[in-house]
């Protein structure tokens, strides 16, 4: 059991501290300390520029002093000092070490030094760049600015309730902050900085989500084709933003794999690309007829290994947003994201009667459930289908009618 213990010297000092008797002290060259004679270990210390603190000295069981502080004299009160000091004196009576527990507590992460451990090692290296950067976003824009000073381990469900609510206008990026708060609290239980099962953001319910999916149809596939000739022979779109408009058609594939396409993951003699790596992992797109006319239209930079290149022919194509805005402005497409070319990619072939496992290994979708389905076929199947949809979509696109 830890023990109370103070010095002989110290034992000179001992009157009934109170308010008056604590204001009534005149400094001295050194600091003075003064002990209350009821509760054993409760004093004042007073230095030489007149600052009074209050404190409670202790010995700990393996015989450790401790004299930490209560508080500082004009901030506390002598009466709520003297009550703090007799709730230590009953916890050191008990073995226990208040003054510890107290540093641990002070020691403990804020949710924004926290952030910065989550990002450092996990965030950056298990996690794509384009993650990454929504990650920091997120805290930056929401997460912080409610969260960022308060003590990690003293979050609540109702801390997290509150932003959720306050976020009811934007349901989809309100989600997407839940997922990365339960992700940051999973691994604050895992790294021993909150107890297990205490993650806050358990049973709080997402906002429902919305469909966000549009098809094009025959018809616009064809307006598209039109607007896309017409910008590339009056030069008023760049036309590295044609040429990644027409490969997202063709292939189905996400927009950030065709701008970092290098020539390098281009296998032409077995019509596809191996991409090292993309959203789900290492994967393969299967070129058909119009994608390859596709790339054989884009001429090679020297010392560029990347397809699309950027500005000044460094580098490779980073956005496209202000170009694909203008062509389906002219297209009469306005509610139609890049994404959702994908989609049609997707919709076109299910409408030839393609399987949902065959549409998933086209599009590379990896979900625990079906990918054991996608490993039996074979490429030569996928690669049929990938030419009958490019080919459907071409003949629309170039206003044929469909054999």
């Amino acid at each position: 059991m830890c023990y109370l213990e103070i010095g002989r010297n110290q034992l000179m000092n001992r009157v009934k501290l109170t308010k008056r008797v604590v204001e009534s002290v005149k400094p001295g060259k050194a600091d003075l300390v003064f002990w209350d004679r009821q509760i054993s270990g409760f004093g004042c210390k007073v230095t030489p520029r007149g600052k009074r603190t209050y404190l409670f000295y202790y010995r700990t069981l393996d015989g450790q002093q401790r004299r930490p502080a209560l508080g500082v004299h004009g901030r506390i009160t002598c009466d709520l000092a003297r009550t703090k000091a007799q709730q230590w004196l009953a916890r050191v009576a008990l073995g226990e070490d208040p003054s510890e527990d107290l540093r641990e507590a002070r020691a403990k992460p804020t949710v924004r030094e926290f952030s910065e451990r989550y990002l450092d090692e996990h965030a950056r290296p298990k996690k794509k760049p384009s993650s990454v950067k929504s990650d920091i976003s997120n805290l930056n824009n929401h997460v912080l600015p409610a969260l960022g000073k308060k003590r990690l381990d003293l979050v609540t469900r109702i801390d997290i309730q509150r932003l959720h609510a306050k976020m009811v206008g934007r349901p989809g990026a309100a989600n997407h902050v839940m997922g990365l708060l339960g992700k940051m609290f999973n691994l604050a239980e895992k790294w021993g900085l909150r107890p297990d099962g205490t993650n806050p953001c358990r049973h709080i319910e997402k906002y429902p989500g919305r469909k966000m999916e549009r098809y094009l149809s025959t018809e616009e596939f064809g307006r598209l084709a039109r607007i896309l000739n017409q910008a590339e022979m009056d030069g008023s779109i760049f036309i590295g933003a044609i040429r990644a408009i027409r490969l997202l058609i063709f292939t189905g594939c996400r927009l950030g794999e065709i701008l970092s396409l290098k020539w390098d993951y281009i296998d032409f003699e077995n019509k596809r690309i191996n991409l090292p790596d993309s959203k789900t992992g290492r994967k393969t797109i299967y070129l058909s007829g119009p994608a390859i006319e596709v790339l054989n239209s884009v001429p090679r930079v020297p010392d560029n290994p990347h397809v699309l290149v950027g500005r000044f022919d460094r580098g490779h194509m980073t956005r496209m947003g202000h170009q694909w805005e203008q062509i389906r402005k002219r297209a009469d497409l306005n509610d139609v994201r890049m994404h959702d070319l994908r989609h049609s990619y997707a919709s076109v072939a299910a409408n030839l009667g393609e399987s949902l496992p065959m549409i998933g290994k086209l599009l590379g979708h990896t979900q625990a459930q079906t990918t054991t389905r996608y490993a039996h076929l074979a490429a030569d199947p996928v690669k049929e289908a990938a030419e009958r949809i490019a080919t459907r979509i071409d003949s629309a696109m170039k206003g044929k009618k469909a054999a």
